[in-house]
């Protein structure tokens, strides 16, 4: 392992190693912590500018030595490499290797690479440590990986990477490798939580096809990647609980756990700077975009196509450039807000399907409206009969016809000049059936002005003394109904303009009779 140095295989310090490698040696059979801090917290900042000289340093290839073939521990004791404010210089490489030791580095500082390819541990702790770069594509551990407020200057890679129980990311900041990525972790599997609050990144973070055990959170994260299209690139990504893109606490212990900051909490929003993908997601319990924020240029997308979740809590801030994408998105409750949804053009939900409605705050029916009107640019009728459904399902009837009414209103601008003056027509009458009341008005006020015009006009038998007594209100009447025969109409003769305004009366009767079945045939079909 070291040139020049020998062992006896009892635990014995090897010739070779300087006194800072063997207070390590010792710590390690001991199983207790290797502490070289100073107390100057200046001093002691692993990312900071100060240098650290040999008597805290240590050759990167002795803790190899010491995690893959290490001395036995002592009596009574288990063997484990913990160090505090300890410098590994070279690179640190134990690409295929079986670690059985625990491992915990505090405060740390990486003079170059960390090589963990292929390697399997029990757990893995990097707290707060100064990394170049970490490289752990299928790198295996039965229990956690933590790598909180750890400082990764050339990204890191988990790609198929197994991780027992939870991985920790916690207040990291990852700068972008030469592919403009900062984490690429596709096909991770945690076996329970993935906690990444208030993580920062510089880079695409990539988790395509990625599986999570319990909970996903990104609570409070900044995701940047100004260089690229998207911040987060996560699609068909299985989380067996919630996706949490919510706000995180500042200050004190990071114990958030899952839970909403208490009033009063000076918080940090998720930030998302870039687009960000969730496609074909499938996720448990919900996806949670309370007070998250979104800063894209036209082009990038909020891109949700076809996840599906029992939950989605979209109560972000609207975007202004971008567009927020739900095509074939499935859920159950859409918890949403009405300043939360872009304007036209930024909006896409064909196919988006939903049960019930969750408004956070006030959302009328006209805004409710705007929102269809956004998401379809070219008219499509499917959104607005989704949302039809919704509302009556909840017993809102009357809501549910007037998206109905809203939704032949947009079909009626795509018809010819013809369909669209007779789209007007029922329209103004009867409101294409799903206001049957208007009809009756209609009908009543048409009735009683011509009954009272009618009454002034000359009204010859056709037969002289055969047929009824001339009443002008049933002769009005008689014209306005079609098909139904009250004698009148048949028996008195009409001349000059008199005969143009029966004829405009029976042509205005025959309009209000097929609106008002159209109406009919659409309520018989919606019960």
């Amino acid at each position: 392992m070291v040139e020049g140095t020998t062992g006896n295989g009892n635990g014995d310090v090897p010739d070779g190693l300087t006194a800072t490698e063997v207070g390590m040696w010792q710590a390690f059979r001991n199983g207790s912590v290797y502490d070289l801090r100073t107390g100057d917290s200046g001093r002691d900042d692993p990312h900071g500018g100060h240098p650290w000289g040999p008597e805290r340093s240590v050759r990167a290839r002795i803790l190899a030595w010491l995690l893959l073939d290490g001395p036995p521990a002592l009596d009574g004791r288990v063997s484990s490499l913990k160090l505090q404010g300890v410098q590994i210089t070279d690179v640190f490489d134990l690409a295929g290797g079986n670690v059985v030791p625990y491992v915990e580095m505090k405060g740390c500082r990486f003079e170059k690479e960390v090589l963990l390819p292929e390697a399997h541990f029990t757990t893995v702790r990097l707290i707060d440590c100064s990394v170049p770069r970490l490289e752990g594509a299928r790198v295996h551990t039965e229990g956690d990986l933590h790598l909180a407020r750890c400082r990764f200057h050339n990204g890191i890679r988990l790609t198929d990477a197994h991780i027992g129980t939870d991985l920790l990311l916690n207040q990291a900041v990852v700068f972008s490798d030469r592919r403009k990525k900062s984490i690429m972790a596709d096909g991770l599997t945690v076996g329970q939580d993935l906690q990444a609050e208030l993580l920062e990144t510089h880079g695409e973070l990539s988790l395509r096809g990625a599986t999570v055990g319990v909970s996903l959170s990104l609570r409070g994260a900044s995701l940047s990647n100004s260089r690229g299209r998207r911040a987060l690139n996560a699609p068909q990504v299985s989380v067996e609980r919630t996706l949490y893109l919510g706000p995180a606490a500042l200050g004190g212990p990071f114990q958030n756990g899952g839970g909403t900051p208490a009033r009063g909490t000076r918080v940090q929003r998720f930030e998302c700077v870039g687009g960000m993908r969730l496609d074909d997601g499938r996720f448990g319990d919900a996806v949670d975009l309370d007070s998250a924020r979104f800063t894209m240029e036209n082009e990038q997308e909020v891109s949700m196509r076809r996840i599906q979740t029992p939950e989605l809590r979209f109560l972000c801030d609207k975007p202004e450039r971008g567009r927020i994408v739900l095509s074939g998105a499935r859920t159950t409750n859409l918890v949403d807000r009405s300043t939360s949804w872009p304007g036209p053009g930024q909006l896409r939900l064909g196919g988006f399907q939903y049960e019930n409605l969750i408004p956070s705050g006030p959302f009328p029916l006209a805004r409710r409206l705007d929102w269809l009107a956004a998401a379809t640019p070219e008219y499509s009728p499917e959104p607005y009969e989704q949302l039809a459904t919704v509302l009556r399902n909840s017993g809102e009837d009357s809501d549910a016809r007037e998206v109905l009414l809203a939704k032949q209103r947009r079909r009626r601008e795509t018809l010819p000049i013809a369909a669209k003056v007779w789209g007007y027509i029922q329209d103004w009458t009867v409101a294409y059936g799903y206001r049957p009341g208007r009809a009756a008005l209609w009908m009543a006020l048409l009735w009683a002005l011509s009954a009272v015009v009618f009454s002034q006009a000359p009204h010859p038998r056709i037969k002289p003394g055969e047929g009824p007594v001339w009443n002008p209100a049933l002769f009005t009447l008689d014209l306005l109904l079609p098909v139904i025969d009250l004698g009148q109409a048949g028996s008195w003769q009409l001349r000059g303009a008199w005969q143009w305004a029966s004829a405009i009366l029976v042509l205005l009767g025959w309009i209000l009779a097929t609106t008002v079945a159209a109406g009919a045939t659409r309520l018989l079909r919606r019960s």
